[in-house]
């Protein structure tokens, strides 16, 4: 079995030239001969050798050539422009990825060696440590591209500076990453403002219609997304609930999902799991549940707050592979900022939630015996009067009128588990327009649902109680013919937003009252709803007529100032009639 022999290239020379050199080798290697160094260096550009034989005084040249060929090959091979500038700002040699530089940017770079070589110049003449200065980096643009380079002297043995080697490359894409995410960063720290004349003067519900409006615009101007979706984690259900969307269908949003990896589409994956997920295809994704219509990929974001995730941020195309990593890493520095504004709004609202409750105990404290006071004077006074029937009936209403206050502070106390002035609706009211109406109503507090209920039929309306959303949403489902659905926004298995829906699915166009205690709103129900139809919001704890003022607008009947016929809803007859005699006396 024969061996493939060694490979030598031979170049003739003045002494090889008379000896038999290639017959002397020819035993144990395979010779090739060239003639010439310029022929050897092509068959070394061509061919691969074991061995190079060459006459001493033939081989420094050869090596030397080789040497720079290599150098050459190298720097051409590189994907930066290399240049070289010699002291009188000629351009000696450049690489071919230099040369494919437009013009204007071999001029500018030659233009900034020649500045540097003075720069270098002036160095060295100060330095007395003979060390070549260190390299310097210089940017620039060219029309609406632009470019970085690093320059580095050439220092001869006199310590002059003789040339200026630059390497120069195209930062276009980077400049405008770091730009974008510039942009990203400016926009966060936006959608985190929050102004304080905006705070005191905003509801709850303003103040998140306000932010949503935020995010939807950065998020079609900065990030180019049209159709997205926010979803925020529910703690105590993993429930992904809606709270912003743009773009995308109604039947979409109405799917319930969880924050699960299986089972529960690419959200509930994210969700789970805190993994960004590019969808290149839907129609080959399992994962991948309904969203925009004829939707061809998607990108799914976790919003992550310190670490802890509390909700995704998913955005779909029409086009297949819509999104590339580059999509991916902006949207999760968006997401991070729109985690970041969403969870100070809720300490917000949270706080004046707290707050109120707080201040409500206070006043109530201070109330306190200031009123035992004045019914204890007024009982001392009707005592002075005996016989003086118009004086006693006047203390009597005064004592009338404290008692209804201190049932107000008590109801103030119960806070968002009482309706004010419920107990002076004594009496059937003979309200034609109200009388018949179909109202369901939908609290997780039996003591609201009793006293709505209690002053709607005494208004002749017919009225429908739930204790949970669920049941809300059977009702809804089982019997559309209601007039009206007033609706508590945080309870047990759907919250305001979804009863809200059920109830345009049940039958489109019928109003909807949400109610919420001091403005919270840990679902988002309000701004969400607002942008379907939603008549109006209660906040509890809320007066009697302010509860019949809403019914009437929201059943399209006269509001009780409008109806001057009608008696005030909170003022009972027998009120009336003491009003009347103070009046005449």
């Amino acid at each position: 079995m024969s061996t493939q022999r060694p490979k030598v290239l031979l170049l003739k020379g003045r002494v090889t030239g008379n000896i038999d050199v290639a017959g002397l080798l020819a035993s144990e290697f395979e010779i090739e001969t060239v003639a010439s160094m310029s022929d050897a260096m092509e068959a070394m550009r061509s061919e691969t050798y074991h061995a190079v034989y060459a006459d001493v005084g033939d081989f420094l040249p050869l090596e030397r050539a080789l040497v720079g060929e290599k150098a050459s090959m190298v720097l051409n091979t590189i994907g930066e422009g290399v240049l070289v500038v010699d002291s009188d700002g000629r351009c000696s040699w450049s690489n071919n990825r230099m040369n494919d530089f437009a013009a204007e940017v071999v001029e500018h770079t030659k233009r900034i060696c020649t500045q540097a070589l003075s720069i270098f110049t002036s160095i060295v003449a100060r330095d007395t440590s003979n060390q070549a200065p260190r390299s310097k980096k210089f940017t620039f643009q060219v029309h609406d591209r632009y470019y970085e380079m690093i320059t580095s002297p050439v220092v001869d043995e006199s310590c002059k500076v003789r040339q200026v080697v630059a390497v120069v490359w195209d930062a276009t894409t980077g400049r405008r990453l770091q730009s974008k995410i510039d942009a990203i960063d400016a926009a966060g720290r936006e959608l985190a403002r929050i102004e304080s004349d905006v705070v005191a003067k905003a509801a709850p519900s303003d103040r998140l219609k306000i932010l949503q409006d935020k995010i939807i615009r950065y998020s079609k101007d900065l990030m180019h997304f049209d159709h997205f979706t926010v979803r925020l984690l529910d703690k105590r259900s993993n429930k992904l609930e809606v709270v912003i969307s743009e773009g995308l269908p109604q039947e979409a949003l109405e799917i319930d999902l969880y924050a699960q990896p299986e089972g529960n589409g690419i959200s509930g994956y994210v969700g789970a799991t805190g993994r960004s997920y590019i969808c290149h295809d839907t129609e080959k994704d399992p994962r991948y549940v309904i969203g925009l219509q004829h939707c061809k990929s998607s990108l799914t974001v976790p919003l992550t707050l310190f670490d802890e995730i509390v909700g995704v941020y998913n955005v779909e195309s029409s086009s297949v592979g819509a999104f590339t990593e580059e999509d991916r890493q902006f949207a999760e520095i968006f997401g991070r900022n729109v985690a970041l504004a969403l969870n100070i709004l809720n300490l917000l609202v949270t706080e004046r939630f707290t707050t109120s409750g707080q201040i409500t105990d206070s006043v109530a404290q201070e109330m306190a015996q200031p009123i035992n006071d004045i019914v204890t004077e007024a009982q001392t006074l009707m005592e002075e009067y005996i016989g003086d029937d118009s004086m006693r009936a006047r203390l009597n209403r005064i004592l009338d009128n404290v008692t209804s206050l201190r049932d107000s502070v008590r109801a103030v106390i119960a806070g968002p588990k009482a309706v004010l002035g419920s107990e002076r609706v004594v009496e059937q009211v003979d309200d034609p327009h109200l009388k018949g109406k179909k109202i369901l109503i939908a609290d997780d507090e039996p003591n609201i649902r009793k006293t709505i209920t209690d002053v709607l039929q005494k208004y002749g309306c017919v009225v429908t109680t739930c204790k949970d959303g669920y049941e809300a949403c059977s009702h809804l489902e089982q019997k559309s013919d209601y007039d009206l659905v007033i609706s508590d926004i945080k309870m047990p298995y759907r919250n305001g937003y979804e009863i809200f829906a059920a109830a345009q699915r049940a039958n489109e166009g019928t109003p909807v009252l949400l109610m919420t205690g001091f403005g919270y709103d840990p679902h988002h129900s309000i701004v969400r709803a607002s942008q379907e139809g939603l008549s109006s919001v209660l906040f509890k704890p809320f007066k009697v007529d302010q509860l019949i003022e809403e019914v009437r607008k929201a059943l399209g009947v006269p509001t009780e100032e409008e109806n001057t016929d009608m008696p005030p809803a909170d003022i009972s007859d027998q009120e009336q009639k003491d009003r009347a005699q103070s009046d005449q006396s």
